[in-house]
């Protein structure tokens, strides 16, 4: 890989950056959705002194957690500490991570008219400084142990966050900008892909190897609507991305994407080009596998409540879903992120049922 911007140390672990480029590594890759994060004790602790957006912004405290489960487990990869949330942060607009609700935009977007009120001339490496600081000490503090994961949230699950205001078991305002301003919400989401691609782009230059997009509100779209206003942006946040990675001498850089529940369009989604398609547990491995052109690398899909079973039914599910995805262009994870009352034991019990399995 050419181009980085610091001289880090040489990787000890591509197991992964191998399997989502399709080469064959020595061992099943394994990492977790959210695992810097609160079912960790360690991270309880550090989370009692500090609001999570502090630890979000301060690269030392965000390097510190994002190291936790590395120090805990013999994971694949590392992926920095951060939210998704802080784009439209960085827009202008105020987010707080509530207990028990989660986050929280004092005032989300009502009309369309509100679009021109955020600061879209942001400078991305000011703004996100936190962060990309964050991504390069971390990568020095790795040692090369594994890869270090950089992600984004997608263009329509921003979009979501932004005008719900919340989390939603509906997302009824913002589906509602869909069917009522159509053209407003395709200027929002074009303006938002922009901003993620620049995000991506300088994650990349501060020391992430791998990239995710995360469109966890896939769920809750139509086909129709996926399709309008969903695919164009994922694939140019793809080929702009890579683009301007090249330009400045950076290649072989792996992204995957990540649509939560959108398994009604996981044929569409394996075309786009991504290196990785992850699946979440709403469709077996082999649905996958049959939905996807025969080249994807896909990952996932244990559904995380799983890890709250017993330590033979984790086994039993592990070696049912191995089989199923096959041993082969498979990176193996939760099928959404880990809940934070998951047994820490039990996840040493599922990674220890993947490393049980061996390349074919």
């Amino acid at each position: 890989m050419a181009g980085t911007m610091e001289n880090f140390p040489p990787l000890l672990n591509d197991a992964i950056i191998k399997a989502a480029l399709g080469k064959k590594p020595h061992r099943i890759p394994i990492w977790i959705m959210r695992q810097a994060g609160r079912y960790l004790p360690e991270f309880q602790e550090v989370r009692k002194e500090h609001e999570f957006f502090e630890i979000v912004h301060d690269p030392v405290l965000a390097c510190k957690v994002t190291l936790q489960p590395i120090q805990r487990y013999d994971l694949d990869a590392a992926i920095i500490f951060s939210d998704i949330l802080v784009i439209p942060a960085a827009l202008g607009m105020e987010v707080k991570m509530l207990p028990g609700t989660g986050p929280s935009f004092t005032s989300p977007l009502k009309s369309p008219a509100d679009i021109e009120d955020l600061n879209w001339k942001l400078d991305v490496t000011e703004k996100m400084k936190g962060t990309l600081q964050a991504i390069t000490l971390t990568r020095k503090k790795l040692e090369g142990k594994v890869p270090l994961l950089g992600f984004v949230g997608a263009p329509w699950t921003l979009m979501s966050y932004m005008i719900e205001g919340t989390g939603s078991r509906t997302l009824t305002k913002s589906k509602a900008w869909l069917y009522k301003y159509p053209e407003e919400s395709k200027n929002l989401l074009d303006k938002l892909t922009g901003v993620v691609v620049l995000y991506l782009v300088e994650q990349v230059k501060a020391g992430a190897q791998m990239l995710q997009v995360f469109e966890s509100h896939a769920d809750l779209l139509s086909p129709d609507l996926f399709d309008r206003f969903c695919k164009g942006t994922l694939a140019r946040i793809l080929s702009e991305t890579k683009r301007q990675l090249l330009a400045c001498g950076i290649s072989d850089i792996p992204m995957t994407i990540f649509a939560k529940g959108g398994h009604y369009a996981l044929h569409e989604i394996s075309k786009l080009g991504y290196d990785v398609v992850g699946v979440d547990w709403t469709v077996t491995p082999k649905v996958a596998r049959s939905l996807t052109i025969p080249s994807t690398v896909l990952q996932g899909n244990l559904d995380p409540v799983a890890l709250f079973g017993s330590k033979e039914s984790i086994k039993l599910n592990v070696d049912d879903m191995i089989k199923g995805f096959g041993t082969n262009q498979y990176i193996c994870n939760l099928g959404h992120g880990i809940y934070p009352e998951t047994p820490t034991e039990n996840v040493q019990t599922f990674i220890d049922a993947v490393r049980t399995f061996k390349i074919e």
